[in-house]
């Protein structure tokens, strides 16, 4: 294997020497390290199908953390290893690292997370060669034998596969993610609201979704405009609810499983979300979004045509009705065939 770049990457000789010595067919074993919640867990996927393709012989093992396991791509992997998280803080040093270690020996390591417990899971785990994406420059010496760029102004899935493109790796765009199961079949077409978010902060203001369903369902009367509700307070939609009462093509919806809630991305024209996780499943399903930024949304929004971002031009402010119903109405009428 040779790798490929000239300035942007750093690499150390003797990591260099160790893939001129290797083959695609040679490497046996991969480990990817991914500490994540559900948003970011699923986009993970894209990564082990390019890593599958470029290593034809590895079996491939996932480490994830025990309290970030929905979405985990188990139908990808040939392992999942799972270390200590926040949900077990009482667990000793000992424990954690005798824990980290069950990961074994592999050819190479992928860190996709670039957090303390996989900088952790890098230093206590044997590999031939192990990459990396840190922000910070220290960090890449003591863990890592090679290491990209990393930026919030790329869509994370890109920087992830950099690691790959440094091998040579000619990966697809758009993304290939392979999402199982079946889009929800329902009597009518439907647009799915997602009104939540990991944090308060991030959420649009309940009476602006309010505003917004009212003007998409004037312009789409014959779809089903339905709101996905949250399990946080702060994610509820009655009072959504209450402003559309007397529209009966206004509903809210619930799902118990992460199965549940992707056959219902699946089936949806359209997914409206704040940044949060449901809109990466979203995103996975090929399903075209519409998110809503607080902040710079690069990082995740993935630069092709069924997707856009709506984000504030102003720090500290928010983006207003009109931006996204013309977003939202911009992407339905590329995307709906009549």
């Amino acid at each position: 294997m040779k790798t490929w770049y000239i300035r942007g990457v750093w690499a150390t000789k003797k990591a260099k020497q160790n893939l001129a010595r290797l083959s695609f067919e040679d490497v046996k074993s991969i480990a990817v390290i991914r500490h994540a919640a559900l948003g970011d867990m699923v986009l993970t996927r894209c990564f082990i199908i390019e890593a599958r393709k470029l290593f034809p012989n590895a079996k491939i093992t996932l480490s994830v953390i025990s309290n970030y396991t929905r979405g985990i791509p188990e139908d990808l992997v040939d392992r999942v290893h799972i270390i200590h998280g926040t949900d077990q803080r009482g667990a000793s040093l000992l424990k954690r690292i005798r824990k980290i270690r069950e990961l074994g020996y592999h050819d190479l390591i992928f860190d996709l997370a670039g957090g303390n417990r996989s900088f952790m899971t890098c230093l206590f785990t044997p590999a031939m060669v192990k990459f990396g994406f840190p922000y910070r420059k220290l960090r890449a010496l003591m863990f890592y034998d090679v290491t990209t760029c990393r930026t919030d102004l790329n869509f994370e899935v890109n920087d992830m596969l950099s690691m790959l493109h440094v091998l040579g790796a000619k990966t697809h765009y758009p993304h290939i993610y392979n999402m199982p199961g079946q889009p929800l079949k329902r009597e009518k077409p439907y647009i799915v609201y997602f009104i939540g978010a990991s944090d308060a902060y991030k959420c649009w203001p309940l009476n602006n979704f309010s505003d917004l369903i009212k003007n998409i369902s004037e312009q789409y009367p014959n779809h089903d405009h339905l709101i996905l509700e949250g399990i946080k307070d702060w994610e509820s939609a009655n009072e959504i609810l209450r402003c559309a009462a007397h529209d009966k093509n206004v509903q809210v919806v619930n799902t118990e499983t992460i199965d549940d809630t992707t056959s219902l991305l699946k089936g949806a024209d359209l997914v409206v979300s704040n940044d949060t996780g449901i809109r990466h499943v979203a995103i996975t399903c090929e399903t075209p979004t519409v998110g809503i930024f607080i902040g710079g949304p690069y990082r995740y929004w993935p630069r092709y045509d069924i997707h856009d971002a709506v984000f504030p031009s102003l720090e500290d402010s928010i983006v207003s009705v009109d931006e996204v119903t013309s977003s939202c109405l911009n992407m339905l009428s590329k995307t709906i065939i009549n």
